[in-house]
């Protein structure tokens, strides 16, 4: 027998002294090691108030307070709902059987006892028992390690301060729309000061969902802050090494899809390199057409000695420029043309022409009802917009 479930606390409830001590040496004849007792109903509530069992046996026909009454009040108390109960009874009617669950009864026993039944009852709910609470064990540690790694997510994104530093600098104002799933699905985003009222931007988005995901893309948050002193300047160089650096990092199989650009409000330009990534959005202004950059290159960490392009896009006074991760793309079915429907969906088209706040509210109000209650991956999207209309 498996040493936990040989361990279990299994509490007989009997008033009955020869019926406790015969299915405690029945018991202890098969291997379980802790079992304990008590005379009637009142007794066993309060040994369980002190000490859960692991499983109980209860006898139904009892003075005072019968098994049926114990039932009742140990599943009123959540504390016990998941608690089994095996019921011995010499009770054969349907009536009286279906009595004992609706009150609560796992499992029956018929009186007189069966040893080998017995045994094999105890043993199936006990292996139950010890797989869900190994289960829940496992389950409050994930959530722990998720909720972990929530708080360490918090803390590497942008600070308001930073940010508020950059629009001052560079001119522009920056804005941010994160969604994360219940398991976490590795995105990441952040800004690089660089000379010249510029700034590099950069959004990441690791495969795989999770405490590893997250894991991961705080590694490779902490390779792009290695990097940026000597390659911020250059986004295509920048990536480049950023995926040398990652092949040797990641485990086979893990890799990211990677932006990183310029904004340069001087040169009116946005210079920027794609791994796989979603391509860059400038909103141009006026009512003028949307401009869509290119995402295009192989993940970051999938082959060492990628070289990876630069390209770039207008960022005149009045436009703003969006970039955003793949799940956006994926939750509008996958292509460049769900984002400009996203922008021409109700009250976004108005809200653009008013620009601000307003317009950055209205695309992401749109976003957060295209994707419900409970995205299935990270979302992430940075708006950058230039002078009062953006």
């Amino acid at each position: 027998m498996d040493d936990a479930i040989a361990a279990c606390r299994i509490l007989v409830v009997d008033d009955t002294d020869f019926n406790r001590t015969l299915i405690g040496a029945l018991l202890g004849e098969a291997g379980f090691q802790n079992v304990v007792y008590a005379k009637d109903g009142f007794d066993a509530l309060t040994q369980i108030a002190a000490e859960a069992p692991d499983l109980l046996i209860l006898d139904i026909m009892m003075p005072g307070m019968d098994g049926f009454e114990v039932c009742r009040r140990l599943r009123a108390d959540h504390a016990y709902a998941d608690l089994p109960v095996l019921v011995q009874t010499a009770l054969s009617s349907s009536d009286d059987r279906n009595r004992a669950f609706a009150a609560g009864t796992t499992d029956l026993i018929s009186k007189p006892l069966d040893r080998t039944e017995l045994v094999a009852r105890v043993r199936i709910h006990l292996q139950n028992r010890v797989l869900i609470r190994d289960l829940q064990t496992y389950r409050a540690r994930v959530e722990g390690e998720l909720a972990m790694a929530r708080s360490m997510y918090d803390h590497l994104l942008p600070s308001p301060s930073l940010c508020a530093a950059l629009m001052d600098g560079a001119g522009v104002t920056l804005r941010s729309h994160t969604a994360l799933s219940s398991d976490l699905g590795g995105d990441l985003w952040g800004v690089l000061p660089l000379a010249g009222g510029r700034f590099g931007l950069f959004l990441l988005d690791m495969a795989g969902r999770g405490v590893s995901a997250a894991l991961n893309a705080f590694r490779m948050h902490t390779l792009i802050h290695e990097l940026a002193p000597q390659l911020g300047e250059r986004p295509g160089a920048f990536l480049s090494e950023l995926n040398e650096r990652a092949v040797c990092l990641l485990e086979l199989g893990q890799h990211a899809t990677v932006i990183y650009g310029v904004v340069d409000r001087a040169a009116e330009r946005f210079t920027y390199a794609a791994a796989a990534a979603a391509p860059p959005v400038l909103v141009p202004p006026g009512n003028a057409a949307l401009v869509f950059g290119e995402g295009a290159g192989p993940s970051v960490g999938v082959a060492a000695g990628t070289r990876y392009e630069e390209r770039s896009l207008p960022f005149p006074p009045d436009s703003a420029l969006v970039l955003h991760s793949t799940a956006v793309l994926e939750t509008l079915n996958g292509r460049s043309g769900g984002f400009a429907a996203l922008l021409r969906s109700a009250a976004v088209p108005d809200a653009l022409a008013g620009g601000g706040d307003a317009a950055f509210a209205a695309v992401t109000a749109a976003l957060a009802a295209a994707q419900g209650d409970v995205p299935l991956d990270d979302h992430t999207l940075v708006w950058i917009g230039r002078g009062g209309a953006r």
